[in-house]
């Protein structure tokens, strides 16, 4: 599916209509396989996107690169009958971002050859980010930020690869500009430490890239500029959710408003109330962008599944799903040690619990696949006492007497990452 859609999503929220989208963030095979189903059981196109240290030319961590990811989720969709006509691939933070200790020469590079890759693969929404500094820039003493010119410049150099990559293909993409500027993972524990982004700043991002994007010959690029990302207080920690305040993003929609194809795109959505997010789209965050809280609701119901097995087999047949995953996560702590704080007991709490959910990382982690196989085969091959399923999964039980699911692991996994997708999918509206 080409991008008209999201420009179309665009001009409804900018109609008042509290019409968004939201976008799936993630490359776990459990959540992919969700969300696909939701979009199927719902009839709705699906946005997914993936991220620059996520794949790349080189197959990023996921080990991925970007043809290798859409054919992934399509084949994922084929499998459940799902069209992938209606899957929008979104390649998210593209531009120097891995590439960050090098030259701006190495990293622009490389950077050039990850987009066209992005585009080249069938992604058609494009978030245009070089607001990262590279080796010998200097960032502003005020707002410690990159010069609005040399990040505009450079934004416009990939913007000019994709468009040329983009004539190939035959569908012209949608950009997305600006940056949420996050603090580094497990860095923010008030809401002092959010960073909400000026008026001033958002001006200068779109007045710039503007400017400098005439000055390449990229007007027409510049019609399917749909959003700006923004940080509007919106952010979680490793145990704390900052929650949506409205009246704290007046000066920015009063800044948005001078732009009649503009609307905000939102990071870091992930567990906010239901009420907060259709808020937010109301107040012209037309994008919504969700990922860990996915891999959360996967971790819920695993962990929920693997007190089921506890309670049904052996200990020598058990899948010793958290043990495993304790182990593989101190033999390898890159993925959360720069992030957890705090005690010996505060580490394991956040490991397996925290909203962080840096357990996200260590899914492919071959002895957690074969922990996890092991546990989805002994729940196969027995029969699932209903009574369990309303200790653990009280939400499902109720589909499960209603005969809306069956009972099984699968369908438990399933459901509980559907319930994430229900409250993005009631505060984004009607979007199809």
């Amino acid at each position: 599916m080409d991008t008209d859609l999201i420009l179309n999503i665009v001009r409804k929220n900018k109609a008042g209509k509290g019409t968004g989208i939201f976008s799936v963030c993630s490359a776990n095979k459990f959540v992919l396989k969700a969300a696909l189903g939701f979009a199927k059981k719902n009839d709705i196109p699906i946005l997914i996107e993936a991220t620059s240290n996520q794949v790349d030319q080189f197959g990023g961590y996921t080990g991925m690169t970007p043809r290798d990811f859409t054919n992934y989720v399509e084949t994922l969709a084929r499998e459940i009958g799902y069209s992938v006509e209606k899957i929008i691939f979104g390649g998210d933070h593209l531009g120097p971002n891995v590439w960050q200790s090098e030259s701006e020469k190495s990293a622009m590079e490389k950077a050039k050859t990850q987009i066209a890759e992005y585009v080249k693969a069938g992604f058609t929404k494009i978030h245009l980010d070089a607001s990262m500094a590279l080796k010998g820039d200097k960032r502003n003493k005020g707002n410690g930020l990159l010069d609005a010119e040399l990040v505009a410049r450079r934004s416009a150099e990939l913007c000019e690869i994709a468009e040329k990559t983009a004539k190939e293909t035959g569908v012209k993409p949608t950009y997305i500009i600006g940056t949420d500027v996050p603090i580094p993972g497990g860095a923010i524990e008030t809401e002092n430490d959010i960073r909400i982004t000026p008026p001033d700043e958002l001006l200068e991002t779109v007045e710039t890239t503007r400017r400098i994007f005439a000055s390449k010959n990229l007007e027409d690029a510049w019609e399917r500029v749909a959003a700006v990302v923004v940080q509007p207080g919106v952010e979680f920690s490793v145990s704390r959710v900052f929650e949506y305040d409205s009246a704290k993003t007046v000066s920015l929609r009063k800044t948005l408003a001078k732009y009649d194809t503009l609307v905000f795109e939102a990071h870091s959505t992930d567990y906010q109330r239901a009420n907060k997010l259709a808020e937010m789209v109301k107040d012209n965050f037309a994008i919504l962008k969700v990922g860990p809280w996915l891999t959360f609701a996967l971790r819920e119901a695993l962990f929920g599944l693997e007190l089921i097995e506890r309670e049904l087999f052996d200990d020598n047949a058990l899948s010793h799903l958290r043990e495993t995953l304790e182990k593989e996560m101190l033999a390898n702590p890159k993925h959360w040690e720069k992030h957890y704080g705090g005690s010996e007991q505060e580490q394991k709490l956040a490991r397996a619990f925290g909203y962080s959910d840096r357990i996200r990382y260590y899914w492919n982690n071959k002895n957690v696949v074969h922990a996890v196989d092991k546990l989805l085969e002994n729940l196969s091959s027995t029969e699932i006492p209903i009574t369990l399923v309303s200790q653990y999964f009280p939400r499902q039980y109720d589909e499960i007497r209603n005969g809306e699911i069956v009972l099984s692991a699968r369908s438990l996994i399933e459901s509980k990452i559907d319930e994430v997708f229900t409250i993005y999918k009631n505060a984004v509206g009607d979007y199809r």
